[in-house]
C-alpha cells in the first residue's frame, strides 16, 4: 500500500520547495505530475520557477483533468510521485464541469475526483506527496463560486490529510509535522468534552 503525505501553506510559503526536497530526499525516480495550465504570462512565469528547480532526472506527467491515470502510469516506474498541485486541480476540475452553479454537483464531483486521486495513490508501492494551498485563512469572497470553490478545496485538503501519514504545514518556508501534533477527540458518554492530545512517531 503507497504512503500518502500532504504539504500545505500559503501562497509563497515554501511549501512546492519542500515538497520538492523531501522528494529528492527519499526518492530514487520521482515522477512529477503537473496540474497547471498555462494560459497568461504570470503563469508562465511561476512554472517557469517550478521548472528550473526541478532535477533534470525527473520524469514529467502534464494532468489538468483525469490526473489518476497519471499516477497509475507514473508508479508503474517511480517510488515517488509529487503532485502539484491539489488546488489547481479542483479548479481546473470546476471550470471544465458545464453545471458549475449546481453546487451538489460540485460537491459530488470533487468527491469522487479526490477519492479516483487517493485511490490510486494508495495502490502504488511508493510514495505520493500532494501539495495544495490554505484557501480559507482569508477574507470570505464576495461572489458564490468563488465562495464554493473555498469551501470545496477545504474539503479536498481535509479528505486527503484523512488518508495521509504525514501533513506538513509549511509557513515562511519552515515545515512543521502537524500529524504529529494533531488533536484526537476520545469522546464518551460521561464526559463528551474529553480531548487526548495524540503525538504520533
Amino acid at each position: 500500500m503507497g504512503k500518502i503525505v500532504l504539504v500545505t501553506g500559503g501562497a509563497r510559503s515554501g511549501k512546492s520547495r519542500f515538497a520538492e526536497q523531501y522528494a529528492a530526499r527519499f526518492g530514487k525516480k520521482v515522477a512529477y505530475i503537473a496540474t497547471a495550465g498555462i494560459y497568461d504570462e504570470e503563469m508562465a512565469f511561476r512554472v517557469k520557477l517550478h521548472r528550473e528547480r526541478r532535477p533534470k532526472d525527473w520524469h514529467t506527467w502534464e494532468a489538468p483533468e483525469d490526473a489518476h491515470l497519471a499516477i497509475e502510469e507514473a508508479g508503474k516506474a517511480h517510488d515517488m510521485i509529487l503532485f502539484d498541485c491539489l488546488t489547481l486541480y479542483v479548479s481546473n476540475l470546476l471550470c471544465a464541469w458545464e453545471n458549475v452553479r449546481d453546487s451538489a454537483a460540485n460537491y459530488e464531483l470533487i468527491r469522487e475526483k479526490i477519492s479516483l486521486l487517493l485511490e490510486a495513490a494508495k495502490e502504488q508501492e511508493g510514495t505520493t506527496i500532494f501539495v495544495t494551498n490554505e484557501v480559507g485563512a482569508g477574507i470570505v469572497p464576495e461572489n458564490h463560486l468563488a465562495r464554493e470553490y473555498r469551501d470545496i478545496t477545504g474539503i479536498a485538503n481535509q479528505l486527503t490529510a484523512r488518508e495521509a501519514a504525514e501533513v506538513y504545514v509549511v509557513s515562511c518556508g519552515i515545515a512543521v509535522d502537524f500529524k504529529k501534533l494533531a488533536v484526537s477527540w476520545q469522546a464518551t458518554r460521561t464526559n463528551v468534552h474529553s480531548v487526548d492530545i495524540v503525538r504520533r512517531p
